[in-house]
C-alpha cells in the first residue's frame, strides 16, 4: 500500500480499535502493487523469526474475485494455518508459493467474506484485518470460516540444473542495492560438491569466482558472492550504496529476473596442468 498515503493507518488502526491487545509488527508496504511472488519472499524469510501462533496479514493484491458456480475457480479471502502460524490474505497463490512442497495444517474459507458490498471497497480492511482481529480476541477457525482443502496454485520460478551448470535468476533487489537469486546455499553445494566454479551475471566480463562469508570479505567497493542469511545466492558491493559508489544493480546493470550462471569446472576436466591441481 506504500507508505505516501492513509491506507496503512486505517488499517492498523482497524485492527487496534477491534482488538486493543494486538502487537503490530511491520514486515514491508513497499511490495509492487499485486506481486505476489515478492510479497511471499518477504514473508518467508522472517517467518522463522516470529514465535508460533503469529498472525501474518498479507494484504497483496487482495480483492476477492467470486465464482458461485465454480468456486474452484474463485479467489476467496482465507486462512491458512502452517507450522503453528495464521497467514490471512485473498487465496490468490501466495498460499502455495509459501509452502512451496509442504502441505498446509488447515485452509478456512472466511464466512461471509463477500455478503457485503460495502467491504469490498477495502477488502484488505474489511475482510482480512477484521478476521486477523478475531483471531486476536481469541475467536477461533470454526468460527471465522469453513475448511476447505482446495487452495489456488501460483509457480515461482526455480534454478535450472544443468551438467556442471546452475542457470538461476535474480529474484530480489534490496535496499543496498544487492541482487538476491533464487539459487540456494543446498543447490549449490549439492550441485557443486566443492569443485571449482565461476559465478556469471550480465556479461562473461563480470564474473566471481569464490564464495564470502560476509560482506567485509573483500575491500570496500569490491564485488562478492555470498550465501545470506535466508540462504540465497547474493551479489553484493561491499558498502557499495548510493553515494558510495552504487550498489551491485547500480553497477552492474543487474535487473529482477536477470539470469545467473554457476558453471563448474571438474578437476581435471580441462586441459591445462593447473586444472589438474
Amino acid at each position: 500500500m506504500g507508505l505516501q498515503d492513509h491506507y496503512v493507518g486505517a488499517l492498523k488502526g482497524f485492527i487496534l480499535k477491534h482488538s486493543p491487545n494486538a502487537v503490530l509488527v511491520d514486515i514491508s508496504h513497499q511490495v509492487q502493487p499485486f506481486n505476489i511472488l515478492q510479497a511471499a519472499f518477504f514473508v518467508q524469510n522472517c517467518i522463522a523469526d516470529f514465535p508460533e501462533g503469529t498472525i501474518h496479514l498479507i494484504a497483496v493484491n487482495s480483492e476477492p474475485v467470486i465464482n458461485f458456480g465454480r468456486p474452484e475457480d474463485g479467489k476467496f479471502p482465507s486462512i491458512m494455518l502452517f507450522k503453528g502460524h495464521y497467514f490471512v490474505s485473498t487465496d490468490n497463490g501466495i498460499f502455495s508459493l509459501l509452502l512451496k512442497e509442504a502441505e498446509p495444517e488447515k485452509i478456512y474459507r472466511i464466512d461471509g467474506a463477500v455478503s457485503s458490498p460495502a467491504a469490498l471497497r477495502y477488502p484488505a480492511k474489511n475482510i482480512l484485518a477484521k478476521a486477523a482481529s478475531q483471531l486476536v480476541n481469541g475467536i477461533s477457525l470454526d468460527e471465522i470460516g469453513e475448511e476447505v482443502s482446495h487452495f489456488n496454485k501460483a509457480f515461482a520460478v526455480n534454478a535450472v540444473i544443468e551438467e556442471n551448470l546452475i542457470k538461476g535468476s535474480v529474484i530480489h533487489i534490496d535496499h543496498y542495492g544487492n541482487a538476491i537469486t533464487n539459487i540456494t546455499e543446498e543447490l549449490f553445494k549439492r550441485i557443486g560438491k566443492d569443485e571449482p566454479f565461476t559465478i556469471f551475471f550480465r556479461r562473461k566480463e563480470y564474473y566471481i569466482d569464490e564464495i564470502s562469508l560476509s560482506y567485509s570479505d573483500v575491500p570496500e567497493g569490491e564485488k562478492l558472492a555470498l550465501f545470506n542469511s535466508a540462504g540465497y545466492l547474493e551479489i553484493a558491493i561491499n558498502k557499495g550504496v548510493s553515494g558510495n559508489g552504487g550498489g551491485a544493480n547500480s553497477l552492474f546493470g543487474l535487473h529482477v529476473n536477470d539470469v545467473i550462471r554457476i558453471e563448474f569446472t571438474p578437476r581435471g576436466s580441462k586441459s591445462t596442468l593447473e586444472s589438474l591441481f
